[in-house]
């Protein structure tokens, strides 16, 4: 009679008085280890059509969207990472990057506890506003749009630091819009600061 592994995975192996079988011990093998690995499909489609009923603890990698996943015991979700590199806002004319020398204005995509997030870091200056300014002025930040993948699927608004030299406020808000442009709020008569921060600035997407 077959006996189970020693660390409780329950991975059979034959004894000595079990009849001989070389396809039964190797596929017993192969059945019992191949749901504690990570196993590789070509996309969640494939998976689905590939393990009809997950078990609570698999793990699988999908290869077309890159992400790691685990099985809750009713949904796969996605593993919390970041290894996305960092990329360069294409910044509009009148801003120039390294704002209180907090480097280049920068995003990437990661996946954050189940969902995709936009980062940022960085930060940005600017040496004039005009002399007389509306009470509510919007200035789009990136001279192009973000690309698809890093656009949010509803209008995200955050909040980020600038400089309270010149300014009222020390806060202004971010409207990131499903169509990739990162539009700045808050500026004034009585708030123009010469610096924007995004450092441990975020939002779902």
């Amino acid at each position: 009679m077959p006996l189970t592994d020693s660390y409780g995975q329950g991975v059979t192996y034959p004894t000595l008085t079990d009849k001989p079988n070389a396809q039964t011990l190797g596929q017993g093998i192969v059945d019992n280890l191949t749901p504690k690995v990570v196993m590789t499909f070509a996309s969640a489609v494939v998976r689905g059509a590939t393990i009809k009923k997950p078990v609570a603890g698999m793990v699988t990698w999908l290869k077309d969207v890159g992400r790691l996943e685990v099985y809750d015991g009713t949904a796969w979700v996605a593993f919390g990472y970041g290894a996305n590199a960092w990329k360069n806002v294409p910044l509009a004319s009148g801003w120039t990057n390294n704002g209180n020398s907090q480097g280049t204005f920068q995003y990437r995509v990661v996946n954050m506890y189940g969902e995709n997030t936009i980062m940022f870091r960085g930060g940005i200056s600017r040496s004039s506003y005009p002399a007389t300014m509306p009470p509510f002025v919007t200035y789009t930040l990136n001279s192009s749009a973000l690309p698809t993948g890093s656009r949010p699927s509803s209008l995200r608004s955050i909040v980020v630091p600038c400089s309270d030299t010149s300014s009222e406020r020390i806060t202004l808000k971010l409207d990131i819009t499903t169509d990739g442009w990162l539009n700045l709020l808050g500026t004034n008569n009585q708030s123009k600061p010469p610096w924007i921060g995004f450092n441990g600035c975020f939002a779902s997407l």
